[in-house]
């Protein structure tokens, strides 16, 4: 049986392999092993672009651009939501009804489009529950 999906959210992906960031970077790295053996893991082209410009750009230590290509590549493995013109539609939407970012939006509306029941981020208020997805702050313990 396959597990509920996880979407991640970039900032997940980014204490991953960044080595600058202490526990954080521990308790990231522990979570895509966990998705990575129970196939549970799913992200958006919007969570992968946002993480290459940040590894590759605006983080303390940058990694090159083939080194983060790479990285893509391994979580392209993963249930990707390619988001189209009706996911920004329904970002719009969300972001209106929920008074958040449009880009938070459409992370949301990625998660709920692929049917993710958890989403894993650190920016946007955990506990909460938008269109069927909880989203949990994996780091509020670090």
């Amino acid at each position: 049986m396959k597990e509920d999906r996880i979407f991640v959210d970039t900032n997940v992906l980014v204490y991953a392999y960044d080595v600058s960031a202490g526990e954080k970077a521990e308790v990231a790295r522990q979570i895509l092993l966990d998705l990575w053996e129970n196939g549970a893991g799913v992200v958006s082209t919007q969570v992968l672009q946002e993480f290459f410009v940040v590894v590759t750009r605006k983080i303390p230590r940058p990694m090159d651009a083939l080194t983060a290509r790479s990285i893509i590549e391994d979580l392209m493995l993963w249930e990707v939501v390619v988001n189209d013109e009706n996911s920004i539609l329904e970002a719009i939407d969300i972001s209106e009804k929920h008074r958040l970012s449009f880009w938070d939006s459409l992370v949301i509306q990625a998660a709920s489009r692929i049917g993710a029941t958890e989403l894993l981020s650190e920016d946007l208020q955990p506990g909460k529950a938008v269109k069927s997805v909880r989203i949990r702050n994996p780091f509020s313990a670090v």
